[in-house]
């Protein structure tokens, strides 16, 4: 298992555009093989920063099979206009 960690920046007054935006978007991760689960959390400190947590069977599953998939390109269009600044994914497992 694979856990993709991601701090999302989003536009100061765009978050409640941006939460919109991910429930349409959601479906269209979880329908991907290699999909287990997905976390969304708002920062209580900074209101414009969310924590993505998705949980992968492997890391290809999400660098090759959904980010290379049409799916993905709609997660794009629906989400990466909110970032200011892009922001950093990564990639851990269990020890």
């Amino acid at each position: 298992m694979v856990l993709e960690h991601a701090i999302l920046p989003v536009r100061a007054g765009a978050e409640a555009e941006f939460e919109s935006a991910f429930a349409l978007a959601k479906p269209l991760i979880s329908g991907r093989p290699g999909f287990i689960s997905l976390s969304l959390s708002r920062s209580v400190e900074t209101p414009t920063l969310y924590l993505l947590l998705v949980e992968w069977d492997t890391i290809e599953a999400h660098t090759e099979g959904f980010r290379g998939s049409p799916e993905y390109q709609q997660w794009r269009a629906l989400l990466h206009r909110f970032y200011e600044p892009f922001p950093v994914v990564e990639h851990f497992q269990v020890v």
